[in-house]
């Protein structure tokens, strides 16, 4: 993994190469004491993983990350507890406290090699189109003044609002600038296009029921009802074999 440092403590950042060097999964490219500079180098090298500082002068991490186009896999590294939840609110692999503890550093690669082991083995198997995002893959949302980093698998269905999707995931429903007809076109065939106001993640789907005119109504895990069109019913049968 190639991994950039980020971190405005000189001191910090050495150490944390210090104990990096134990884990031939990890490659260090390079450091950067400040989030500026961090953004510039993420842009030009493309890091599969970041260690992120949460405090630091001009730019916090996660005004940082509001920042990015190209979105690493993010491990925050920090002296302060109290940013553990919304840490996790934007979908970060991990959070350690400084000083880093030798364990929860392990377990913290562990976690990384887990994840990207899967996505090889679904790669692997062809389970995604090529070029498309599949239930692995993340995506960045900012709706306001909040961001998200969130994984597809977690997005249970996008509702069309005029010209905004409104994403539903967990607790939340941030509305974003993009056409539902975009999002279909870089969406795997994971999730289906059920009428003109909805995509629905088929790995969400609980029961399938007959409905009105030839159509039919989807119920996900969470209980939450879809109706599927005529016209993308027999498409849904189709796919999934009914």
């Amino acid at each position: 993994m190639r991994t950039l440092i980020i971190d405005d403590e000189r001191l910090a950042r050495k150490e944390l190469i210090g104990l990096l060097a134990h884990y031939d999964e990890v490659e260090i490219i390079g450091e950067c004491s400040n989030a500026q500079e961090a953004i510039e180098m993420i842009s030009k090298e493309q890091p599969d993983l970041i260690f992120l500082d949460v405090q630091m002068p001009g730019m916090n991490g996660f005004e940082m990350l509001q920042q990015l186009e190209y979105l690493p896999q993010v491990i925050f590294v920090t002296a302060f507890d109290e940013y553990a939840m919304k840490a996790f609110e934007v979908n970060a692999l991990d959070y350690l406290l400084k000083p880093v503890e030798t364990d929860r550093l392990k377990e913290a690669i562990q976690k990384m090699v887990k994840n990207n082991a899967l996505e090889e083995k679904l790669e692997s198997k062809g389970a995604f189109k090529e070029g498309r995002l599949g239930q692995e893959d993340q995506i960045f949302l900012k709706d306001g003044e909040k961001c998200w980093f969130v994984s597809l698998n977690e997005v249970k269905m996008f509702e069309s609002e005029g010209n905004y999707v409104r994403v539903f995931f967990h607790q939340s429903k941030p509305l974003i600038l993009k056409s539902l007809n975009t999002l279909e076109e870089r969406l795997d065939y994971t999730f289906f296009r059920t009428n003109r106001k909805f995509i629905v993640n088929l790995r969400w789907v609980q029961s399938v029921e007959n409905w009105f005119n030839g159509g039919l109504r989807l119920t996900l895990k969470d209980g939450t009802q879809v109706e599927v069109s005529r016209r993308q019913a027999a498409r849904f049968r189709e796919l999934m074999s009914l």
